[in-house]
Formats: structure tokens, sequence, C-alpha cells
């Protein structure tokens, strides 16, 4: 079985699933096996729940008269058939990644090309080597544009994505002190995120570019294809605005405030309103857009619970990213309590970038400053130390935080809005 003689089923398929509690009917089965559990046996049972089709890497359960196919391997089979999908695609497909702010700038770009367009884009966090050809082979005939978040934790990475979803625009939000272990420190980092660049750039596609990061300018220096904003002389000026600890962006004396906290989400705002006005769609309507997105994957999310303000901020977290949120956090009003857990991978740079944000959090006048995370309490000789999120819960639940004023962040791994209930 290869992906040309697959393809004609495929495109009679519902969707393509790796999970077998999702199996829907005329859906694609993927089976991935992992150390302890072959997949393969729930083969037969997909098909019994209405699968239109099953792939395995076990011979010795293939049944190609039950529409159960071999392939050497179910991975390689779902990156060569999303590749074979999207050569087949006339839309335009943006692609986008970055050290902070990547799934944040994708949801607001999607909702505002979603004024005029039917668009696909990368659910939730699908934005790595299997998330990216899922997201590709979602792509179905009634869209008009994708939208692809590509993730990375070492180089080569993007480049790979790239080769799946072959962009035809691309944005780096920015580049951070973020997975410095596995990209061997930050001009890996540089190196790593560039290569959506190199793509673009080999294949004549078009960069959007934000003109006040120098880093961005120099790496699109003297290429043609570019969609500016940031400079005066840029395709697209905006100017920041803020509301009751709100971003907003003005544009030509027309003002869009968004449901997000934080300076740093500015230019995610103008990354998507850039497109959106490229694209056609009417400022009043990159508003609504913007207006009307809220926040609910714990990333620059507000949340009132009674009379406190929380911020979340818990799905991921590197120095760059903290530092940015900690800086954002003083201008609260009223007293304030930070909750900051460890930022993971990075390598040999982990306890010195802990200690700079220990010194930066207690040089900003907190009230309170509470740490989550065994690298923290390397660095955090307080009683208000605590090595794991569970630890922090029972704390809390016999010590009530009195400031107004609460933020919560840290990376994935720590799970700090498991402490929100005790707040």
């Amino acid at each position: 079985m290869n992906t040309e003689q697959f393809y004609p089923l495929f495109l009679q398929a519902a969707h393509v699933v790796i999970d077998s509690r999702k199996i829907e009917k005329n859906d694609i089965f993927f089976a991935f096996s992992g150390e302890n559990f072959n997949a393969a046996t729930l083969a037969e049972q997909a098909i019994d729940k209405g699968a239109l089709a099953v792939i395995i890497e076990q011979q010795d359960y293939a049944n190609p008269e039950k529409n159960i196919f071999y392939v050497p391997s179910t991975l390689e089979f779902l990156q060569q058939l999303a590749i074979f999908h999207r050569k087949k695609l006339q839309i335009p497909v943006i692609g986008l990644t970055g050290s902070n702010g990547k799934t944040t700038t994708k949801e607001i770009i999607h909702a505002v090309l979603s004024e005029r367009f039917n668009v696909q884009y990368t659910r939730g966090n699908l934005n790595n080597h299997i998330g990216v050809p899922l997201t590709i082979l979602s792509i179905k005939p009634e869209h008009q544009m994708a939208v692809i978040e590509m993730g990375a934790n070492h180089q080569k990475e993007i480049e790979f994505l790239c080769a799946i979803s072959m962009p035809d625009f691309g944005y780096v939000t920015n580049f951070g002190k973020a997975h410095l272990e596995g990209f061997g420190g930050v001009e890996g980092v540089i190196k790593g995120k560039s290569e959506l660049y190199d793509y673009l750039k080999n294949n004549n596609k078009t960069i959007i570019v934000n003109e006040n990061d120098p880093i961005q300018l120099e790496k699109t220096e003297g290429y043609s294809h570019k969609i500016t904003f940031g400079k005066e002389d840029s395709d697209y000026q905006f100017d920041l605005f803020s509301e009751q600890h709100f971003v907003g962006l003005n544009y030509k004396n027309q003002k869009a405030v968004s449901k997000l906290t934080g300076e740093y989400n500015f230019t995610n705002l103008c990354a998507a309103a850039s497109l959106g006005l490229h694209f056609g769609i009417p400022f009043n309507h990159i508003i609504h857009a913007i207006e009307n997105y809220t926040p609910t994957n714990m990333r620059s999310q507000i949340v009132e619970k009674g009379n406190k303000i929380l911020v979340l901020d818990t799905y991921n977290a590197n120095p760059s990213s903290m530092a940015a949120s900690l800086k954002n956090f003083i201008t609260f009003e009223g007293s304030k309590t930070i909750i900051i857990g460890d930022m993971l991978e990075l390598g040999d740079e982990s306890e010195k970038e802990h200690q700079a944000i220990l010194e930066l959090a207690q040089n900003s006048g907190f009230d309170e400053i509470i740490t989550v995370g065994k690298i923290f309490r390397t660095v955090n000789h307080s009683q208000l130390s605590f090595e794991d999120t569970p630890a922090l819960t029972e704390y809390l639940k016999a010590n009530a935080i009195s400031s107004k004023n609460v933020l919560l962040k840290g990376s994935r791994g720590i799970a700090l809005e498991k402490a929100i209930e005790f707040i």
C-alpha cells in the first residue's frame, strides 16, 4: 500500500484519528503502537465501530478485504499521506512558530481570517510531527485557508514540519529562551526557528515581519516577499493601548481591545491584523474578531474569582515569557501575589535562569512570592517554596491568599491550574 493508491479512500473519509476511543463512522484509524501496546489488535474492533479503514504496522493483522492495511511505519505513512494531500491543495497555508505566543497568535489569526474565509487550523497544541500531518489531513474541500502551528525543541524540526505543511506565508512570533536544552542555547533557538524563513525564501513565499524585532529584521533583510508591521514605513502601522489590563491596538484611529492581558500580546494582535488586512478583510471586521476572541486555554487569560483577579498563564513557561508576565503583572493595581512554577527544558542554564527570575520577582514589589517545583526550591529557600503543586494546594487549604491580584505562571509539567480552586 502506498499513498497514491490509498488517497482515493482517504478522500471518502470523515476524519483521520489516532485514538481508538474517538473512532466514528467513516474515520480512518492510524494504529500507533507503543513499547508495551500493540494497537494493531484494535483493527477489527475499529472496523466494527464504523471505521472506513485502518492503517497498521503489524502484517499479521492485515486484512485488505476489510480495509485493514499494513505499512512498514504508521507514522511515516501518516506523514507521507499528509504531504500527498498538501500538494493537492490550492489554498493559502499560513505557518507559524516562535518561542512564545504561537498558540495565541494562531488562535487570533484564525479568528480574524474567519471573518471572511472558511479556515482550518491547528486544534489545541497539535503542532509536532504527528499533529501537523493530522491538521493537514483535516483540510476539506470547503476550507479556503489553513493556519498551521509548528512547535520544536531541537534544530531541523521546523525544517521537517515545513516539508509537510509547505506554508505559503510564515511568521515567527519571537526568539526567546525556550527549549534551550534541545536547541543548544539561544543561538540554537534562533537558528532552529529561522528554518521557517529558510523554507519560505527557498520557495519564494511570503514572510510576515515585525520590524521592531531586530532578529526578524536581520533574518529577512533583502528579501522582497514580505508583509511588514511595526515601523512608520511598514506595510501596516499599529499603536498600542491598554484598557483595564487588556491589550489593544489602534489602526488609523480605529481601536480594537482584546481579552488578553500583557503588552507582549500586542505583536500577536498586529500579526493577525496585518494578515487580515492583506487578505482584504475590513478593519471593522478585524475589530469584531479581536474583541470577541476569548482565551480559554490558560494563556494570558484573566479570570475573576470572587473579589480576586487571577491571571492564568500555566500552559508554558520559559525565561523570556516568565519575565514578560512578571513585568506585566507589576502594572496591576492593588495587592499582588505571584505563584510561579519551574521552567523546564533549560538544560545547563536552568538554575541560573530560575535565580534570575526569582531576583526579578523579589525586586518587583510583589506582596507575596510563591514558587513551585524542585528547581525553584534550589534557589528559593523561603517557607513559600513548594516541591510540587499538591504541596502548594495543601498549603493553600490552610492559608488563604489575601491579595486582590494573583498570577499563576509555570511550565505545563507543573500544572499550576490545579491550585486555582484553592485560591
